[in-house]
């Protein structure tokens, strides 16, 4: 199966206690563990130890984000197509990375750093495995099920692209194309949906925004009413992408760092044409309704 989904996405923030109390009571996360300088959360739905990982820092940016294996010898699979792609690789001892066992970090053609894992600690979700319930009735605040992907920026979007397609076999769902047909956006997945990770262009390195998904467009309209009554900066939305066809809210935590809830979009089967939008249709592409990209659209944190 090679790599199987998005499994978590580390950040780094000025402020933990901040950190911890947006995370927790407005976006509704689970505190799976803390240590002195790092808080760990899961979403209720999901079972591995972590989602997203926060880290104290004096800067608000990306330290890396990893996607799940199926087997434990697809990291030495991945190993040998990414060093023979030319890219360094590091192994991870088991156990040296809180929540997970071993697992191969490499810096990707867009500069940031990836990490590829299999064995990942299981800590239970909210609902029991034998004749659970279809809903968890003392959820805090938005209480996302899990996280979905992210986006992210590069100097050289094709290059990135390419990368993900040849060497990590995701499938281009989308693309943006600018009047001389370079590709300035492209959506890439692994998990049958529109979108596992996506690249747009800009600084290498920098993080776009990362999402979590919501079950309908009633919950990301609640999703709204639960950010606009904690006085949480709204960037766009509730609208919805033209690019995916995917409903969306575009929101900044306290510290700045970008975060979405999505819900909808397509299937993506084997068989997927890619479908491409070009640049007099930008607008529309990204945020279907309003059909212009916003000033803060471009923001990025390194």
């Amino acid at each position: 199966m090679g790599i199987l989904r998005l499994s978590h996405v580390d950040i780094t923030v000025p402020d933990l206690e901040l950190a911890a109390a947006y995370y927790t009571q407005v976006m509704g996360l689970d505190i799976s563990e803390r240590t002195d300088d790092r808080i760990f959360f899961k979403c209720w739905d999901e079972r591995d130890h972590h989602c997203l990982a926060v880290r104290h820092d004096t800067r608000v940016g990306l330290d890396r984000f990893a996607f799940k294996v199926d087997r434990e010898d697809d990291l030495a699979s991945f190993e040998s197509r990414i060093e023979a792609a030319g890219y360094l690789v590091e192994r991870v001892a088991d156990g040296a990375e809180i929540g997970q066992g071993q697992s191969i970090r490499f810096a990707l053609p867009s500069g940031h750093e990836m990490e590829l894992v299999h064995d990942v600690v299981k800590v239970g979700g909210r609902l029991p495995l034998l004749n659970p319930a279809p809903i968890v009735p003392d959820l805090v605040g938005i209480a996302p099920p899990r996280i979905d992907h992210l986006l992210v920026h590069a100097e050289e979007v094709p290059e990135a692209a390419r990368f993900f397609q040849d060497v990590l076999d995701f499938r281009l769902t989308e693309q943006l194309l600018d009047g001389g047909g370079h590709q300035t956006i492209a959506f890439l997945e692994r998990s049958a949906k529109p979108h596992d990770i996506a690249f747009v262009q800009g600084p290498n390195g920098a993080l776009h925004h990362f999402s979590f998904w919501l079950d309908d467009w009633d919950h990301i309209r609640r999703a709204a009413d639960i950010l606009a009554y904690n006085g949480i900066t709204i960037d766009v939305g509730p609208t919805r992408h033209g690019l995916t066809r995917g409903n969306t809210i575009y929101f900044f935590d306290p510290m700045g760092t970008r975060n979405e809830v999505f819900s909808g979009g397509y299937r993506p089967d084997p068989d997927f044409p890619t479908i491409t939008w070009t640049d007099d249709r930008a607008g529309k592409a990204v945020f279907y309704y309003e059909g212009v990209l916003n000033e803060r659209f471009a923001t990025v944190h390194t």
